[in-house]
């Protein structure tokens, strides 16, 4: 008993360690209670172990403080982190989806730490309204009548029904009736927004008459067509077209709701992307669309609804319009994302999940071989291999269309693929990357070159844990 009092009474006080010069450095961007939280808790610690029996001596004061910096380090880390996105999935939701354009990023931090003309029209001296900031770019790149954003698709779809169906029926397909990430289905976000699903068809098949036999004029409100981009029906199967679709609402005097979704305003096809654009969409005449800013458009996650002005002006008068509205950093990336969209070459160039869409094979090659020259001179622990591999657009986006891709093999004798993949995502700046046949590979297709250096940091920190381990046996 007196060996634990002993013990106990050589615990330094709080005090004591906060005066430490290796926990003073913390103080200049480190909030204090952080920094004498790690404290209490390690004292804490320390005296829950004398008391139980499991520590029968005081480690050095230098085994201490180290013990509480690392505390204070892991502490600072945010919980959304920047990471190097190594799978070669170009649109990957657990990571954000789309990465902006410099220039809309650029945008997102001039609004960010100021004021703006968020809500304010400079040329009248008063309140504006901020759907303005983008609508005319967005039916300038669509050729849409009107537009209006909201926060995300699922607000899209929740208000376009509210608006415009709310008590009465929307005919859908059996086949279309989509569930995306977080188990969020189209059939429930109906029921919110008060309006009725009627399902029309059979899953692989749904024809023009079904939705002509369902058509009731007093109960109808909408035909509604909705784009599988997340998965595909294949085999004997039948759909109605956007555009029959279009005529038979014309026929009926229905008005008709495309879901697409994606997002895409320039021509894929040639890069192996077999997915509907916006500008199509609109060709072909139905009342309103809406989709995703952060898939195949390439901007901010939002929702943007686009057609006929008539039904695009319910929407922003009704109530939902304030609960599902964007704020200003959302607004500056969307209105420069649009703008570069304008010149749809320079959008190719610069918007970055077209440029890795459209990397070729051969610029992919020479990418990998880049990337494994300074992993060879910089850390030596592990061999490199280039490899073929079949990259994804992902995001709910062409989900039976792969991108011919190349990637970097971290090979290493006697360590498991999974144990490497791990410690990747533990480096400081972490690299996620994925296994392949008990291969740990870094696709180039989604790292770019200034993050080279953020691979190497991650692979020599990686290394020099393996090596350790390897020394300790």
């Amino acid at each position: 008993m007196e060996d634990v009092r002993s013990l106990l009474r050589h615990i330094p006080k709080v005090d004591e360690v906060l005066m430490d010069g290796r926990l003073l450095f913390f103080y200049k961007d480190t909030p204090r209670n952080v920094i004498v939280d790690s404290v209490r808790e390690k004292l804490d610690s320390i005296r829950g172990d004398i008391l139980e029996g499991r520590l029968s001596e005081i480690s050095s004061k230098d085994e201490l403080i180290a013990d509480i910096v690392s505390s204070i380090v892991e502490k600072k880390k945010k919980n959304l982190r920047r990471v190097i996105n190594a799978t070669g999935v170009v649109l990957h939701t657990n990571l954000g989806r789309a990465e902006l354009s410099e220039e809309a990023a650029r945008a997102v931090a001039e609004v960010a730490d100021s004021y703006s003309t968020l809500e304010y029209d400079l040329k009248r001296g008063q309140r504006g309204s901020r759907q303005d900031i983008v609508e005319a770019a967005v039916r300038k790149v669509t050729g849409a009548e009107a537009a209006m954003v909201v926060n995300n698709n699922a607000a899209a779809t929740m208000i376009v029904l509210a608006a415009m169906a709310r008590g009465k029926e929307v005919v859908v397909s059996r086949g279309e009736l989509v569930e995306i990430g977080g188990s969020f289905r189209i059939p429930d976000v109906m029921s919110e927004s008060g309006a009725y699903l009627k399902e029309v068809g059979t899953t692989n098949k749904t024809k023009p008459s079904d939705y002509e036999n369902a058509y009731d004029e007093e109960l109808t409100a909408a035909f509604m067509k909705v784009h599988t981009s997340n998965y595909r029906i294949v085999g004997f199967t039948e759909d109605v077209s956007l555009t029959d679709m279009v005529e038979l609402g014309r026929k009926f005097h229905v008005p008709v709701i495309y879901d697409m979704g994606n997002g895409l305003m320039a021509d894929l096809h040639r890069y192996g992307v077999n997915e509907p654009t916006v500008k199509d969409a609109v060709a072909a005449g139905p009342d309103v669309i809406l989709f995703s800013g952060d898939k195949l458009l390439g901007g901010p996650q939002a929702g943007i609804i686009v057609g006929n002005k008539k039904y695009i002006d319910l929407m922003k008068k009704h109530p939902l319009a304030r609960a599902f509205r964007v704020d200003k950093m959302t607004l500056a990336a969307l209105e420069t994302t649009f703008y570069q969209y304008q010149d749809e070459d320079r959008a190719m160039k610069e918007i970055p999940v077209l440029r890795m869409i459209s990397a070729s094979e051969k610029a992919l090659s020479e990418k990998a071989k880049k990337l494994i020259k300074l992993l060879e001179e910089s850390c030596g622990g592990f061999r490199y291999e280039e490899e073929e591999c079949l990259d994804q657009v992902g995001g709910g986006s062409a989900p039976t269309d792969y991108l011919k891709g190349r990637a970097v093999a971290l090979l290493r004798e006697g360590v498991a693929a999974e144990k490497v993949e791990r410690l990747l995502r533990k480096a400081e700046l972490p690299v996620i990357a994925r296994i392949n046949h008990d291969r740990v590979l870094i696709d180039v297709r989604t790292v770019k070159e200034s993050e080279f250096a953020g691979v190497a940091a991650a692979v020599n920190y990686v290394d020099a844990i393996l090596t350790d381990k390897e020394g300790e046996h």
